[in-house]
């Protein structure tokens, strides 16, 4: 089958950073889906991956952690999909990913594709979505319902793919008052579309950005990109017993600073279910099923920013290089072999 891997960890400039390979096709285990990808999405863990993991010596890395594509086959104790059913999924970092004609994917990590999404709009959306909604909801415990609550919340990096999503699920699903940064016309624009009541640059000082919006403190943020360089104005823009959510890796970040507002921390990792095997893996099928029924219900839209062509080396070179810029808009798509 054809893919796209790598045997060392280079520049994304590098003509063998991402390489068109040959592999055989998978063997699945008794969970497990056998899965023809149609659609792939890029993420910053694919570029993260690439940088900084390398395959055992004489082997291929794939990456490639968001798909939408046909079940081919299925393991002998799978109960919730049958050959034929379309899915989409963010899988699991542990194993290859899904940069590839085929791909395997525990059933209890996988959901029902959207109807009114083809396979490009619909790739875009399950690794962002199950990010922001386990973010929302599983740790910060935002209540859904639309009835007003008096609470804020500040997307930091709001047009991104995790931004995108969140700040609908947020502004659709709660009653918060959502706020989110872009520092650009565009982005700013495509926050705006996405619900945010408010939007601020982030390039300048939050707190001040807040003020000038009337806003002196907020209850809740989350912080999705550079969070070591936003971390003294989100202290000093938190409210008191306020809840702080990141998902990004900052080198260092003096969280004592929080003590003081008694202010809670929240690390968001979406792959911690399927990492360590956790008794509630299937919480990510459930997950993406009711994101399936909100996006056919209209509630919901793709974040699908940009269509970058068939799924070759060569094109996710490309898709690496936009994402390592800090430019990319919503979410990168390949589509096809």
């Amino acid at each position: 089958m054809k893919a796209i891997g790598y045997r060392k960890s280079l520049a994304i400039d590098h003509p063998e950073s991402l390489q068109d390979i040959a592999l055989p096709e998978p063997a699945g285990g008794d969970h497990d889906l056998l899965v023809e990808v149609r659609a792939i999405s890029v993420n910053p863990v694919d570029t993260k991956v690439r940088k900084r993991v390398a395959p055992p010596e004489g082997e291929w890395k794939v990456l490639g952690w968001d798909a939408a594509g046909v079940v081919r086959g299925v393991g002998p104790e799978v109960t919730l999909f049958q050959p034929g059913d379309r899915v989409w999924y963010a899988g699991d970092l542990t194993r290859q990913g899904a940069n590839a004609q085929l791909h395997l994917v525990d059933e209890r990590l996988a959901g029902r594709m959207p109807e009114r999404l083809d396979f490009a709009q619909a790739a875009a959306l399950p690794l962002t979505s199950i990010t922001a909604w386990e973010m929302l909801f599983d740790r910060l415990r935002l209540l859904p319902g639309k009835t007003p609550t008096g609470e804020t919340l500040l997307i930091i990096g709001a047009a991104g793919g995790v931004g995108s999503i969140m700040t609908q699920l947020a502004h659709r699903l709660t009653g918060v008052t959502v706020i989110g940064t872009a520092s650009r016309p565009e982005t700013q624009t495509w926050v705006r579309a996405m619900g945010a009541r408010h939007v601020i640059d982030h390039s300048r000082p939050l707190h001040r950005e807040l003020q000038a919006l009337g806003i002196s403190e907020v209850s809740h943020i989350v912080s999705l990109n550079q969070t070591d360089l936003h971390f003294p104005q989100i202290v000093e823009a938190i409210a008191p017993q306020g809840k702080f959510g990141l998902i990004d890796d900052p080198e260092a970040l003096d969280v004592t600073l929080l003590k003081r507002k008694s202010v809670s921390l929240h690390w968001e990792f979406m792959f911690t279910r399927s990492m360590f095997r956790t008794a509630d893996q299937i919480n990510q099928h459930l997950l993406l099923n009711e994101v399936a029924e909100l996006v056919d219900a209209g509630i919901i839209r793709t974040t699908f920013g940009e269509h970058f062509g068939r799924i070759d080396a060569a094109n996710l070179r490309r898709a690496h290089a936009l994402l390592e810029s800090g430019r990319a808009r919503g979410k990168i798509v390949l589509e096809g072999f």
